[in-house]
């Protein structure tokens, strides 16, 4: 066939308006609905992973025993010394003085070198001590020590080497001879904690033998006490640490040029000794003229970082810190470096020793063992410190005027956390310059880009925020929250909400710090941004949970007053935690409820039920619900409270989000389980009052008369005006009495208890309801509470029982037909004892109510066929009935105990906003992504099957569309068919589900199962965001709507149901009825529905609540809906009385009605809107007639009379091509000038074509296809040309 030339094309599409407006929006700006968090990700809370840093068991080293064995003068006789020798101990010169005066000198000089590090400790010397003497001073100061550590120092440089029995030296009384001091004895003395440093040749036997004599020691432990080795677990070892200067066979150096207490000097003199070896390296000579002498004179002080000396300390601590963290493992360094201050400093300092000791061929040895630090990096940016610093030397001693420049290391530092930050991979190992961060934390220089790093960190994950919590940033930033900086306020408040977020127990920390106060006055500051403001309110929900002490703190400093004057902020995230913040502080406390009550905060967050945002919708009712959930008795003003905001809480049973709706059950949870007795009342008030208008006999028509037609209400409908108080709004509320008029002689409290009464009914209505929501876990959580009513009415309220008198009226059918208007406020399966509105008692003797059949096994959840037969009644029941069902298996568990089962995770699933990452990109945005690849394949895959479709479009008005590509027969008969735009699938729906097909291939691709009601069926299907991850939606005739994710997978589990809402609640079981009808525009995320009711809604699918309820003014039900997708106003509906209506949107529901064209004589079965600004409204009805009408005029354009009788008609959207089936086993395919392309008819024959009764058509919105479903269940597909597509 050849082509038709472009020019001509392009006028058919001109003239019969076919130009795809949709075009000019691409895909990648069409709105992707139902994709936000709450959809993707089930509503639980992050993995709470046992937080480690944390130290369980503070110690500090509160004595410490320095024993001195020098001897001075004379050599011990096993050490041969060299000459000249190392002689200075603890930088004294012990031959410049008398023997006696030279060890008192340095015990003195010792002791001030160990309070440079440990200055509350107490110190003890003993200076060539006896055995007796060493006995005395240890047990004396564990007994003073209790369970705190003590540090046994020992300097053996005048006394023999170690034994290999486990033995030192000490002296006689005399000093005549050297006494060995068993190890084994010296442990019994120092008892546990304790801390051992040996400065001596040959040290590392000690810490051999000490393992083996605390192994010994457990042993007889266990031999006398009867308890095994595991149980006290070498408490000895564990809790002892033991640094030795060198190896089981190694001397100390004895240079000349070093002290001759080289261990001690790296322990307790870090800096000066490492002045001294710098000197006597090679690298010295980078800075010409550097002495001994003159590294003596470095200016300053140890403690002041603006000084050299000062920063050359503060810059070894960071390099010890990094060294040890990223070297020991976690546990080791916590207890080493983080526990205890003295043990931190001395094994920082055992590094250094480490490093210079072993260039002199010695190996400290420390227990526990640490690996070799040695050769770290780190240890090349301490030389390049000191070279930069010593450089300035000569100078600074010079010229008193000179200007010490600072060390450029911390800025290094951050810059190159800044680049791992930036360009380091996924799975990384962590950045090692963390512990200098902590350090830059002190500097006010360096704070501000410090904290910028650090929040960047830890928003990396849960991991991140671990790592900076064992590394021991915890203190510095809670000392940070006593500082007035401003610009500081953003930082440590993201901070703050990344801790809290993954470690609650920090909690204690804030209030005992007075640190909320900082949180509260962020939350109060006018010019802080809302989104540090919902971290503050964030951290302040954090700190209040669960916390008596928190939610104390919290009212003190008027957080309640804080959150309420900002509870309407533009920010939907600050609102979200503004409405938690507030449940968490008056969840089970009193006083801050009442503070509540004061302030009206009930009343302030009622605007919030109505909030755009789902999840702050839900927050509003979860603060609700912990509003009136407190356990304290209550008073008649508090229950006046708990009522009134309950009853407000019923308007939120239609809500379109599952989120809310769950939080609801929650909520009234609460009022349940405080008023269990009047909610048994009130459901058996409502049994009595069905028996009552059980006796009047119901006429159900299919169509009403004009005069009557109306939207009927909600059940659940309450006024919507705000209160002032809460009696205010109770007063609102109709008293459920069969008399308007209240007996004058009824006092207040009769009055009250009305009122009150009419609210636990519309509650237990509610319930009702939400026990058969179409979301699983709403119905089951409500089920639940429904359960424990019924349960306390089997035990304290159960009704007698009065024989249903009515039962065999109530079988048969009136004599005659009746135009009375059935009003039913709930979808037909709702229509029972505990769904039934009190209002509809005091209705006109006009309106009838459909009353259950006492027959029915499905009294409470039970059932309208949809094909009800025109006078058919509905569900009955009697009390004998319903005592039956309450002892059921179900009832028979403890109605208590299901109350645990009413929770959600709805606060920790908030919380887990804080715990991911914030400042990242989302997988969306970000350009490397898999899923921004993928989705940019999608959008030139969509691209090319509209282009490849433009010629099928434009040669459909005069081809022939007859030849069947695709057919298959489906387990069910097909009730709507639906292709997808842009893949080779076709879904098919029956009563119960939804078949997949590729048309292409030929095969089925899955069976999805609803799971909606019996007795109802599928009558609608869409494809949502069918150009990028596509959901299907399923719309059942009770008016339920259901939207999935992986819709077609083998695998039942990767199915997921998105969001599931009652669409329309208030479904009329007509003898026809059309379902639910819907009508989906993707490029304002739009649902249009309606069906077997009076009006059409529209729910705003991002929102997801309902935005408008247009009434049709109709007597029939709407059949088909279609919309004006460019101008966003003009809404097409087609009725079942042959009507059609088109609706102004932008106009008021009660004038919204523009037009109303009247021409065809039966049932609407298509209205379609033309594409372009010129398109025309064509209509067809099951009379066989097609109208095309100009949407300024209410006469049609122009009749097509096709055929005498349709079952369905479908148009191409984007062609000159219309199908039309009958229930005679026939297609007719049409032009739109009337010309006929093709039939497709039921043919006898071997090869014949055989087709059943039409019951669907479906175009594909592009290519030109025709998807037909049959009675006999085959579904086929006819295409225009010989070769696929």
């Amino acid at each position: 066939m050849q082509p038709v030339p472009k020019d001509m094309a392009k006028a058919l599409e001109i003239e019969c308006g076919y130009c795809d407006d949709e075009h000019d929006v691409a895909d990648s700006e069409l709105p992707i609905a139902y994709n936000e968090l709450r959809h993707r990700e089930k509503i639980e809370g992050s993995k709470k992973v046992t937080q480690s840093w944390r130290m369980k068991e503070r110690m500090k080293t509160v004595s410490v025993a320095l024993v001195l064995c020098l001897n001075v003068g004379v050599d011990p006789p096993d050490v041969v010394k060299t000459s000249p020798c190392a002689r200075l101990e603890c930088w004294i010169d012990p031959l410049a003085q008398s023997p006696q005066k030279a060890l008192e000198a340095i015990g003195a000089n010792l002791q001030k070198q160990y309070e440079r590090w440990q200055p509350r400790a107490r110190y003890k010397q003993t200076l060539d001590p006896t055995v007796e003497e060493v006995k005395k001073l240890c047990t004396s100061l564990r007994r003073n020590a209790k369970e705190e550590r003590v540090l046994f120092h020992y300097n053996g440089h005048g006394v023999p080497k170690p034994t290999v029995n486990g033995e030192i030296w000490v002296f006689n009384k005399s000093y005549t001879q050297y006494i060995p001091l068993s190890i084994y004895d010296l442990q019994t003395w120092m008892g546990s904690p304790s801390i051992y440093v040996y400065d001596c040749s040959h040290a590392g036997v000690i810490v051999d033998l000490f393992k083996q004599f605390s192994i010994q020691r457990e042993q007889e432990s266990e031999a006398v006490n009867g308890k095994s080795l595991s149980s006290t677990a070498t408490s000895t070892m564990k809790h002892c640490i033991q640094l030795a200067a060198c190896g089981a066979n190694e001397l100390l150096p004895m240079n000349s040029e070093l002290p001759a207490d080289l261990f001690t000097s790296c322990l307790t003199t870090p800096i000066k000794i490492a002045l001294k070896w710098y000197v006597l390296q090679n690298t010295s000579k980078l800075v010409p003229g550097l002495t001994q002498d003159l590294v003596d004179k470095v200016p300053g002080m140890l403690n002041d970082r603006r000084t050299m000396l000062g920063e050359l300390n503060w810059i070894f601590t960071a390099i010890t810190d990094t060294i040890a963290w990223n070297t020991l493992p976690r546990d080791v360094f916590q207890r080493l470096f983080r526990q205890d201050l003295l043990v931190a400093s001395l094994f920082r300092n055992f590094l250094l020793a480490e490093r210079i000791m072993r260039s002199y061929n010695c190996t400290p040895i420390s227990g526990p063992t640490l690996p070799p630090t040695y050769q770290h990096p780190m240890w090349q940016a301490w030389d390049l410190a000191l070279d930069l610093c010593l450089r300035q030397l000569p100078k600074l001693l010079e010229d008193d005027s000179a200007v010490f420049q600072h060390s450029p290391f911390f800025t290094e530092q951050l810059t190159a956390f800044d680049v791992w930050l930036k360009y380091g991979a996924e799975s990384r190992a962590p950045p090692e310059q963390l512990p200098i961060v902590l350090q830059v934390l002190l500097s006010q220089v360096h704070r501000l880009r410090a904290l910028e790093l650090l929040g960047r960190f830890l928003d990396l994950g849960p991991w991140a925020v671990s790592l900076a919590l064992s590394v021991g940033i915890f203190p510095y930033v809670l000392k940070l929250l006593q500082s007035n900086a401003r610009e500081l306020r953003p930082l440590l408040v993201f901070i703050w909400a990344k801790i809290l977020s993954v470690d609650s127990s920090c909690q204690a920390d804030l209030v005992k710090d007075n640190g909320h106060k900082y949180f509260l006055s962020v939350l109060a500051d006018p010019y802080m941004p809302s989104k540090q403001k919902s971290m503050a309110a964030f951290v302040l929900a954090m700190m209040v949970n669960e916390y008596r002490q928190g939610q104390e703190a919290a009212l003190q400093g008027s957080v309640v007053a804080i959150c309420l004057d900002q509870l309407y902020d533009s920010s939907p995230l600050l609102r979200h935690w503004l409405a938690l913040c507030l449940a968490k502080v008056w969840t089970n406390f009193d006083s801050a409820r009442w503070c509540g009550v004061r302030d009206t905060a009930h009343e302030k967050l009622y605007k919030l039920l109505n909030d755009e945002e789902p999840e702050v919708r839900a927050a509003a009712v979860y603060a609700l619900g912990t509003f009136i959930s407190n356990v304290s008795e209550k008073s008649d003003h508090a229950t006046s409270i708990d009522l009134g905001v309950g009853m407000k809480l019923v308007q939120v049973a239609h809500d379109g989000s599952p989120l809310v709706r769950k939080e609801l059950v929650v909520a009234f949870g609460g009022l349940v389980s405080h008023f269990e007795t009047q909610f048994a009342v009130a459901a058996t008030q409502l049994i009595e009052d069905e028996k009552i208008r059980d006796r009047t006999p119901a006429v159900l028509t299919g169509e009403a008369p004009a005069s009557a037609t109306s939207v009927a209400p909600s059940p659940l409908a309450v006024p919507n005006t705000a209160l002032n108080s809460s009696m205010e709004n109770l007063s609102h509320l109709e008293l459920p009495s069969t008399s308007t008029r209240i007996p004058r002689a009824m006092s207040t409290n009769a009055i009250s208890n009305l009122m009150f009464n009419n609210v636990y009914t519309n509650v237990w209505k509610a319930l009702t309801q939400l026990s058969i929501d179409p979301e699983s876990q709403v119905a089951g959580m409500a089920k639940c509470l429904v359960r424990l009513v019924k349960s306390k009415i089997t035990t304290n309220s159960k009704p007698r029982h009065m024989p249903n008198s009515s039962t065999s009226s109530s079988q048969s059918a009136p004599s005659s037909p009746s135009n009375k208007v059935l009003t039913v406020g709930t979808p037909p399966q709702l229509s029972s004892v505990f769904e039934e509105s009190l209002e509809q008692k005091r209705e006109s003797p006009s309106r009838i109510t459909i009353v259950p059949n006492p027959a029915s096994p499905y009294a409470y959840s039970a059932q309208f066929s949809r094909s009800r037969k025109m006078f058919d009644k509905g569900p009955n029941t009697d009390m004998k009935l319903f005592e039956n069902q309450i002892e059921d298996k179900d009832d028979e568990k403890d109605g208590k105990g299901q109350m645990h089962s009413i929770s959600t995770e709805f606060f920790e699933w908030s919380c887990k906003h804080f715990v991911q990452p914030i400042m990242r990109l989302s997988d969306e945005e970000d350009s490397e992504s898999s899923s921004y690849l993928q989705r940019e394949f999608r959008f030139d895959r969509n691209t090319h099957v509209r282009e490849e479709a433009q010629d099928e479009q434009a040669k459909a008005g005069f081809n022939r569309l007859d030849n069947e590509i695709f057919v298959n027969r489906n387990q069910g008969i097909p009730s709507v068919i639906k292709f997808h735009p842009y893949e080779s699938e076709l879904a098919v729906a029956d009563k119960d589900g939804v078949a997949f097909w590729d048309w292409e291939q030929g095969p089925k691709l899955g069976y999805l199962v609803n799971g909606n009601p019996r007795h109802t069926r599928i009558t609608s299907l869409e494809y949502i965001n069918a150009h990028d991850n596509t959901l299907l939606l399923c719309g059942s005739d009770d008016g339920c709507v259901k939207l999935w994710r992986n819709y077609i997978s083998d695998n039942e589990s990767e199915i997921e149901l998105v969001t599931a809402f009652q669409a329309v609640s208030e479904m009329l079981p007509l003898n026809r009825g059309s379902g639910l009808v819907s009508y989906w525009e993707q490029d304002t995320g739009m649902l249009l529905t309606s069906g077997d009711v009076r009006f059409i809604r529209i729910w705003d699918s991002q929102k997801e609540i309902k935005v408008q309820d247009i009434p049709t003014g109709a007597d029939s039900c709407v059949t088909c809906l279609a919309s004006d997708m460019s101008g966003r106003s003009l809404l097409i509906a087609g009725c079942g009385d042959g009507t059609v209506r088109l609706f102004d949107r932008r106009l008021a529901p009660t004038e919204c009605r523009v037009m109303t064209l009247r021409e065809h004589p039966r049932w609407v079965v298509k209205v379609h809107l033309q594409k372009g600004t010129e398109g025309k409204i064509v209509t067809a009805s099951n009379a066989g007639d097609v109208r095309f009408w100009d949407p300024r005029f209410t006469e049609s354009v122009r009749c097509m009379n096709l055929q005498s009788s349709f079952t369905s008609v479908d148009l191409h959207p984007r062609a000159d091509v219309l199908a039309c089936g009958s229930m005679n086993q026939y297609i007719g395919v049409y032009n739109q000038s009337g010309d006929t392309l093709s039939t497709i008819k039921y043919h006898d024959g071997f090869i014949g074509q055989r087709i059943g009764a039409i019951t669907s058509l479906a175009f594909h919105p592009y290519r030109v296809k025709l998807a037909a479903g049959s009675t006999d269940s085959y579904v086929s597909v006819y295409s225009t040309s010989l070769r696929r597509s």
